[in-house]
């Protein structure tokens, strides 16, 4: 428990410099979106939309990292597991950030109008899977998976501070095998439900996987920015040495590369078959202005960081580092708006205030919330079975 106390005292000045400014900016910047909503509801619960996307993917890769690092240990996943945990205890708020995508889902989704549906042959046939009570059990399930998940991690850590042994670690992992099974279906299903519905015409067999890897990527981002941000102090001063650094780089690289090879798994089969119902999508997101969206995307969230992590030297220096994962974060939310924008833009490049607004505003209380989080706890496992092993290999 002493140990707990010094560390969260540690920090908690670093943290208080941020957590109280970005409540402040989120509470402003969504304010002022709900006074946009009175005179534009339907561009609010769009530009909503992103935002709760993006957030709330962040906060579910960052409990499939968490998985992922139980499931295959290493010193990278102890470094970072403590940030990737109070990621994970955002889950209420992004609870009552649904909210308002379940109340605007007719002002967001054209199978929601009886009128449309009754004059489509396509969307007649996917009646029984597109309708709202559905559409709302099916997030709850998600939800409900999700949080019984998390809780039940962060509580077995937590455990694991104040009663250590390996019994902890075993279950741990064997919840975590099967938590990345449930989370791979419940993410693929709420990713068709909350963009790839946007366009109900269109479909992809891919688009649950590019899903899951931007996700996991973008989480591996900002814990990478925030131990890089709190290496100055205590206790990660002497823990986070130049091949931890190394490997956070490394899985940031991997995951770049994972992302890029199903993107353009997905962009081939569509070419390949070139079918009408399929090549609509691209051609929207390839036309007038979305087009350098597009390239945008494909050099600043592949070809840029491919380069500097590809260097051992700049996986080894935390300002380098920290560049790479701020490129790849900014990146992963303008890849997340080429996916939902031009649905309701599609013939031409559009972008409005609230469009900006509203993720900065969800995101102040994300980040308030995780930076809140962060304090809860010491930010390095000591009891885990690894640690030892792990500082040892810190600082090498």
């Amino acid at each position: 428990m002493s140990a707990r106390r010094e560390t969260s005292a540690s920090t908690a000045e670093t943290v208080a410099r941020y957590w109280k400014p970005a409540l402040g900016v989120g509470v402003v910047a969504l304010g002022a979106c709900v006074a946009g909503a009175l005179a534009n509801p339907d561009q609010f619960f769009r530009s909503y939309l992103l935002a709760f996307v993006f957030w709330n993917g962040l906060t579910i890769g960052s409990l499939a990292v968490l998985m992922l690092q139980y499931l295959t240990g290493g010193a990278w996943g102890i470094a970072i597991r403590r940030e990737l945990e109070a990621a994970t205890r955002t889950l209420p708020l992004m609870v009552l950030a649904f909210l308002p995508v379940l109340f605007g889902a007719h002002r967001l989704y054209e199978w929601t109008h009886a009128e449309a549906v009754a004059h489509d042959a396509i969307l007649q046939k996917k009646t029984f899977y597109l309708n709202v009570p559905f559409f709302a059990v099916r997030a709850a399930i998600a939800f409900a998976a999700w949080m019984a998940i998390a809780y039940t991690l962060n509580r077995w850590s937590l455990l694991q501070d104040e009663r250590p042994g390996k019994d902890l670690d075993r279950r741990l992992a064997l919840l975590s095998g099967g938590g990345l099974v449930v989370y791979a279906l419940t993410t693929t299903f709420t990713s068709v439900d909350w963009v790839m519905s946007l366009e109900p015409h269109w479909y992809s067999t891919m688009y649950g996987v590019l899903y899951i890897v931007g996700q996991a990527l973008a989480a591996l981002a900002l814990v990478s920015l925030t131990v890089v941000r709190l290496s100055g102090g205590e206790p990660l001063a002497d823990f986070l040495g130049p091949r931890i650094r190394h490997d956070l780089g490394k899985m940031m690289f991997a995951f770049t590369m994972l992302w890029a090879y199903v993107s353009f798994s997905q962009y081939l089969i569509v070419w390949s078959g070139n079918l009408p119902e399929e090549i609509s999508w691209y051609l929207a997101r390839f036309r007038g202005g979305w087009g350098f969206i597009g390239v945008a995307v494909l050099l600043l969230n592949f070809v840029v960081p491919f380069l500097l992590l590809l260097s051992r030297r700049a996986n080894r220096n935390p300002r380098l580092l920290a560049l790479a994962a701020g490129i790849l974060l900014a990146m992963r939310f303008v890849d997340v708006a080429w996916l939902v924008l031009p649905a309701f833009s599609p013939a031409a490049f559009r972008i409005h205030w609230m469009d900006l607004l509203a993720p900065l505003g969800l995101g102040g209380l994300w980040l308030a919330f995780y930076a809140r989080n962060l304090t809860a706890r010491p930010l390095l496992p000591i009891h885990d079975p690894g640690f030892e092993e792990a500082l040892a290999h810190g600082r090498e």
